[in-house]
């Protein structure tokens, strides 16, 4: 079992074909990078309206920071789950 991504980008959020598969490149390519660094999970990635309007720099650090954010919080589970046993 690995990581998993799933991506949903509804055309009401995000109107233009282009900007929805722009923004999909870039969180699959900021995932890729990650993959190995993330517990065994199954991530999904809503994309919320507006994102289209930031240039792809500000999207990939926004995304570096969620998964740091998850690698954290996964980190403190799993450490609960070894002091409490």
């Amino acid at each position: 079992y690995q990581t998993r991504l799933g991506i949903v980008v509804s055309k009401k959020n995000i109107s233009k074909s282009v900007e929805r598969n722009r923004i999909k490149r870039l969180v699959r390519e900021s995932f890729r990078t990650v993959r190995s660094q993330l517990p065994e999970l199954d991530v999904i990635v809503l994309i919320r309206r507006g994102l289209d309007a930031h240039p792809n720099h500000t999207i990939s650090s926004k995304m570096n920071a969620l998964w740091q954010d998850l690698r954290t919080k996964t980190g403190e589970q799993r450490t609960r789950k070894l002091r409490a046993s």
